[in-house]
């Protein structure tokens, strides 16, 4: 594939993160909105409409569509390895969004079939994409803080009961909606977990209503909370030998990020992310398919499995089970 060739995306879904994708796709260079499905056709039609794309009648419709390079799943998180492996198997590339599927075996699926295939798979985990995030990675590269010895963080927020974050049926949930972005987190920073300790809450429609995570790495550990039953909000903080690092809550969307230094200096991060954020991390896939990779070096496979193995131990450790899990 050429390097200026514009990617034309479709989209698997119109609900809120379909749409901040399609807000987000003018500032990304070389690329536009083909096509639009799904399951409620007036929200398709519409998110359709205000990017200038086609509405596909059909799931089918759109996977096949030959003027489409890559598939962006925004749907719930039950049916992402269902639309993934369609999209694979007609070989389009595929950004899906996070949680990448319901649990570690559907996630070893897709990934096989993406071998297979020789198609990019990527789990759209946008922190690690926002500039100021990349301005901090630069920033400790010339200024070492040492080895991490801790990462906390947490989130939650009271979540109405109608929401979808609530259905059992859907792979919804605290840990799934909000937890995923603590464990990339942890991971992001100590590696892959060796050992998960989970406690939470179980609501009346069996999801985690809340839920507190200590996973152990091999230098150190991390501790996390989520929540859907209650506002609350810990931000991000990373500690390491010579500094800690603080990010306000909620930290995956961050402009500012706080270094305080043990010998008393205090650096100050400041870089205010553009429109919905979404842009970074499809720049960044779009060069990748660009360039024929068929994995993403930030968001790795291995990152990806990382984070889901976390999410089932800890969903297993305060009973969650979806529907294909019983």
């Amino acid at each position: 594939m050429p390097n200026t060739q514009t990617i034309r995306w479709g989209i698997a879904g119109s609900g809120d993160a379909a749409n901040r994708f399609a807000q987000a796709i003018p500032h990304v260079p070389d690329a536009s909105v083909a096509a639009v499905w799904g399951r409620n056709p007036e929200t398709s039609a519409t998110l359709a409409k205000s990017c200038g794309a086609t509405q596909a009648s059909a799931l089918d419709h759109l996977l096949q569509d030959p003027a489409i390079d890559a598939i962006y799943i925004a749907t719930l998180p039950d049916s992402h390895a269902a639309i993934a492996t369609a999209a694979l198997a007609v070989s389009k590339a595929v950004l899906c969004e996070k949680p990448v599927t319901a649990n570690s075996r559907e996630l070893e699926a897709i990934l096989t079939l993406a071998q297979q295939q020789r198609q990019l798979f990527m789990e759209a985990m946008k922190p690690p994409f926002f500039p100021v995030y990349r301005k901090l990675r630069e920033h400790l590269r010339r200024d070492p803080i040492g080895h991490i010895t801790d990462v906390q963080s947490g989130f939650a927020t009271a979540t109405q009961s109608h929401h979808p974050s609530w259905r059992l049926e859907t792979a919804g949930g605290s840990l799934m909606g909000i937890g995923a972005y603590h464990a990339f987190l942890s991971i992001d920073w100590l590696g892959p977990a060796d050992a998960v300790q989970a406690a939470g809450i179980v609501g009346q429609s069996g999801v985690d209503a809340f839920a507190t995570v200590q996973t152990k790495h091999k230098q150190a550990n991390a501790e996390w909370f989520s929540g859907l039953d209650r506002d609350a909000s810990a931000g991000a903080t990373i500690t390491a030998e010579h500094a800690t690092i603080t990010m306000p809550g909620p930290w995956w969307r961050p402009d500012t990020i706080t270094l305080t230094y043990n010998d008393g200096r205090l650096v100050e991060l400041h870089e205010p992310a553009v429109g919905s954020g979404f842009q970074y991390e499809t720049e960044h896939f779009c060069d990748l398919l660009r360039s024929g990779a068929t994995e993403s070096p930030v968001i790795s496979h291995a990152h990806s499995r990382a984070t889901m193995a976390i999410l089932d131990q800890a969903r297993s450790q305060i009973g969650v089970r979806f529907a294909a899990e019983r």
